[in-house]
């Protein structure tokens, strides 16, 4: 069945791009799905929740993790309009995702769940599409909530936006209740696109996914000129040129298509293999003809976490680089290098937006590859400056210089946290006690807070979450965005086991809190590597001055077993021999660290607020 949507060339005034902008678990997703129902462009048999995300890990976790974008048909009496909406995600780690989306748009639908309102990665992208100077349509969703107050979150949110309560529409993505009244509005509202059909064509590379069937696949919007299949097009960042071998639209399914004409989203196909040739931001021109200028770029996502990745059986080192080059056609943002470790043998130094990027990266290689892997503890980028003015990157505890330094910068976040105001005293007990300085504090309404503080990227990045949501019973939210650098008090704490370091447990730390980490790393390894036939210490040491200790001790054989009464003496010589035994075994033997003790101490980060079990 063809409908309007599926003609391309649609003149500009009937066009409107949009994106759906929300916190986690607001109904994104969901909404999506009704809308593709509401159009016609999913048959009833053929719809599943969650239509839009395309991969397992996103529908197994409920989130969305990389933007996807639909053309869909819409009549507004008797005028057919043709809409683009794309699906963004919400975590904080994606926000990359986020401003591209917002890069291809004209309108933002900001979707508020109705028992839940206002949350910190709600305002982070409603910040960002007013950058944007888009059009916001505020909407509540999950109206059909038994908890659900609408008059109390339509004030919050025209409060925030400025307008009226009663200009806040009220759908429910679940049932479908009002999605056609905010079709009609997202028509009404969101202006068209503007753009010259007869300047030479440039487009705007908004994502690229990488099919292995069909190489790249780039998702780009139009916005001078057009673009038909089998001419060369040319990449003006990189300069390459290659030829169209198709060009289409995603309705929900990818469609070939005659080309794509001003303000119009589609996909291109050039049968490139390597996506960073396709880079998101960049500026699709002609050949020949081609543009002067190009569009203004976004900025390229930066790592802002390292961790190592390292294969559990040390043969699998090859199909660990395999997988990461593949993985990378897809996540620009992944950035990786190889590394050695003493203690884990061959692996890769990887850099991540956050820790959930980390953790679903880590998540695919184990799936996708079959692969068992060891992550280390996750660290920041620290800037080191020695006395004679050189100056270091490390991203990793093994790179610390040493000797004297003269200073040493740690990257700080601005962090946002929304939450109920009888929460404010633990929060700012939390924040103080990471090193946290107070920026600022908003009441959204009487009920709700706004508190802004300026800390140690290092200090969020381990657990700062889970004891948020643990002293707030789950009721705060949190966002953050990079802030510069500050300099900072920090030491490299290295871990001996019988005087000699193993690397993968040196972290970095503030020097207040190397003593805490040095005993509670000390304190599990004791209880993690099995006893040997002579006592072992295990010790923290800041450079050469030792912090904490704990011994193993020894395994000591019954050497008097077979002695029954008879003299002292021959007792006490057979334990002197045992104990010159000993003595030489502790020179020249070696500790062993099972793989299971290196993969329990690090799982989970030591010195955390959790409490003891």
């Amino acid at each position: 069945m063809t409908t309007y949507a599926d003609r391309t060339f649609t003149p500009p005034e009937r066009i409107r791009n949009f994106c759906v902008i929300a916190h986690i678990d607001h109904g994104k997703s969901t909404l999506a799905d009704r809308m593709l129902q509401a159009t016609g462009v999913v048959e009833g048999r053929n719809m599943r929740a969650q239509y839009l995300d395309r991969m397992d890990i996103e529908r197994e976790r409920g989130i969305t993790i990389k933007a996807q974008n639909v053309r869909l048909p819409w009549k507004v009496g008797d005028t057919e309009h043709v809409l683009h909406l794309i699906d963004t995600p919400g975590h904080v780690d994606f926000t990359s995702e986020v401003s591209r989306a917002l890069e291809a748009c004209e309108g933002a639908i900001l979707l508020v769940d109705a028992a839940q309102g206002i949350e910190a990665q709600t305002l982070a992208n409603l910040y960002l599409a007013l950058e944007k100077d888009l059009t916001i349509i505020p909407v509540l969703n999950k109206i059909d909530l038994p908890a659900a107050d609408p008059e109390r979150y339509a004030a919050e949110l025209a409060h925030v936006i400025g307008g009226d309560p009663a200009d806040v529409l009220r759908v429910s993505a679940k049932t479908g209740a009002g999605v056609r009244e905010l079709l009609d509005e997202v028509v009404r509202q969101v202006p068209p696109p503007v753009g010259d059909p007869d300047a030479p064509l440039r487009a705007m590379i908004f994502d690229s996914v990488y099919d292995s069937y069909r190489g790249v696949i780039t998702y780009i919007r139009v916005v001078d000129g057009r673009i038909t299949p089998r001419e060369r097009i040319r990449m003006m960042s990189t300069g390459t040129t290659h030829e169209l071998l198709e060009v289409g639209i995603v309705s929900p399914e990818p469609k070939p298509s005659d080309g794509l004409g001003v303000g119009e989203v589609g996909y291109l196909i050039t049968g490139v293999k390597d996506v960073r040739q396709s880079k998101v931001g960049d500026t699709v021109t002609a050949q020949r003809r081609g543009a002067e200028a190009p569009l203004t770029g976004y900025r390229e996502p930066r790592p802002m976490v390292y961790s190592g990745l390292y294969p559990v059986d040390g043969s699998q080192y090859p199909e660990l680089r395999e997988a990461l080059d593949k993985l990378q056609l897809n996540d620009a943002a992944l950035h990786y290098e190889p590394e050695t470790s003493t203690a884990l043998g061959f692996g890769f130094r990887c850099g991540f937006l956050g820790l959930l990027h980390l953790e679903i990266t880590r998540d695919r290689l184990e799936r996708e590859a079959g692969l068992e892997l060891i992550s280390t503890a996750p660290n920041v980028v620290y800037r080191v400056v020695r006395d004679d003015g050189a100056e270091l990157t490390v991203t990793n505890p093994a790179d610390w210089p040493t000797g004297r330094v003269a200073e040493i910068y740690e990257p700080v976040v601005t962090v946002t946290i929304l939450a109920p105001a009888e929460f404010i005293g633990t929060i700012m007990e939390l924040c103080q006690s990471r090193r946290g300085r107070l920026g600022g504090m908003d009441y959204l309404s009487e009920t709700r807070v706004e508190l802004r503080y300026t800390m140690p990227l290092g200090e969020i990045i381990f657990d700062f979450f889970d004891a948020l949501k643990s002293r707030t019973r789950g009721y705060a939210s949190l966002d953050y965005e990079e802030a510069g650098e500050q300099a900072a008090d920090l030491v490299k704490v290295d871990i001996l086991l019988q005087g000699e370091p193993v690397d993968a447990f040196s972290a970095i730390r503030h020097r207040d809190a190397a003593y805490a980490y040095g005993t509670a790393m000390a304190g599990k390894l004791r209880e993690l590597i099995p006893r040997q036939q002579f006592e072992v210490p295990i010790q923290a040491a800041i450079g050469a001055r030792v912090i904490a200790r704990e011994n193993i001790r020894a395994i000591r054989k019954d050497v008097l077993a077979k002695c029954y009464g008879g003299d002292i003496t021959r007792k006490r010589k057979l334990l002197e021999k045992q104990k010159e035994g000993k003595k030489r075994m502790k020179t020249i033997g070696r500790v062993e660290v099972p793989q299971e003790a290196f993969v329990a101490a690090l799982s989970t980060d030591p010195g955390t607020d959790k409490p003891k079990k």
